[in-house]
């Protein structure tokens, strides 16, 4: 092994010692197909690390495994030291919760209820809630902006609006690590903005650790204190928002020649050219206000 190989592992090991939340040499992938392959994150305590990367690149997938929702083909996944896999259901979703893109609920059930459901790791299944539930749910209604929804059916909102109670749910569940999945999906831009208030209130205020996934790239790195970018399943770059967003990174993930200046709250990108000189099936999507699906 060389000096720089040494002090490599050395450095990841010490990141994974003080990770809230880590995989190691993560293989994942659904039936033949593998989407990540022999990959290494480490999440800070209370901090927010956005994955970023355009469609296909694995940052869902990644979120899955980093969730104990897709089992890995080799690897493991650490929260505080311990593998996720040795948590009983109940304990880890006390300590770790997740807002994926699959979700459903029955139409008929109201938003108030909708947000209990977060609580049942903290209760019985069949223990009524307690004052800490309603104080829980009615923090999680506000946090999220939605408490004048608390009466209607999930059925009978908008998309946007069903985005808010599925956040006031993940948010009642009161986890010291949350993984959200593009929680600015469907949003308007006054939304989009609420949700990354909230993300930096319970870092700021409540000290928990948030892995998100984001299509803006530049809502990312204003948001983050990490940024990982992904293509084809591999992590690209990982660091400061400062080094990663820039014109290499946009012409290396995302195929896209741009301009990149920074301000004070953070980076503002002029993309100007979609690059063809590389030999994708589909080309990579541009970073933009747009919110397509991973």
């Amino acid at each position: 092994m060389t000096g720089n190989d040494s002090q490599l592992r050395s450095a990841v090991s010490d990141a994974r010692d003080d990770a809230m939340l880590a995989g190691e040499q993560l293989t994942l992938g659904y039936g033949d197909t593998r989407i990540i392959d022999g990959e290494s994150l480490a999440v800070d305590p209370g901090s927010v690390t956005a994955l970023v990367g355009p469609n296909g690149s694995g940052k869902s997938t990644l979120l899955k495994g980093l969730a104990d929702q897709l089992a890995p083909r080799s690897g493991s996944v650490l929260l505080d030291g311990r593998e996720v896999s040795d948590y009983d259901a109940k304990a880890l979703a006390q300590r770790l919760g997740l807002l994926s893109q699959e979700r459903t609920s029955p139409e008929s059930i109201t938003v108030e209820d909708l947000v209990y459901h977060g609580r049942y790791p903290h209760r019985g299944f069949f223990d009524p809630p307690n004052d800490d539930d309603q104080r829980a749910v009615e923090r999680a209604l506000d946090l999220a902006g939605c408490a004048h929804l608390r009466d209607r059916e999930v059925g009978s909102l908008s998309g946007g609006q069903k985005q808010l109670a599925w956040i006031a749910m993940a948010l009642a569940q009161e986890t010291d690590v949350l993984l959200l999945d593009e929680p600015t999906t469907f949003l308007d831009l006054h939304h989009q903005l609420e949700v990354l208030e909230i993300i930096e209130t319970l870092r700021d205020e409540s000290d928990v650790t948030v892995v998100v996934v984001l299509h803006d790239l530049e809502q990312a790195a204003r948001l983050a204190d990490h940024v990982v970018a992904l293509r084809d399943g591999e992590i690209r770059a990982r660091g400061s928002p400062e080094s990663v967003v820039t014109q290499d990174l946009l012409a290396d993930v995302f195929a896209v020649d741009a301009d990149v200046t920074w301000a004070e709250r953070g980076p503002r990108i002029t993309p100007l050219r979609a690059r063809h000189d590389e030999t994708d099936e589909e080309p990579a999507r541009q970073p933009t206000l747009e919110q397509p699906t991973d």
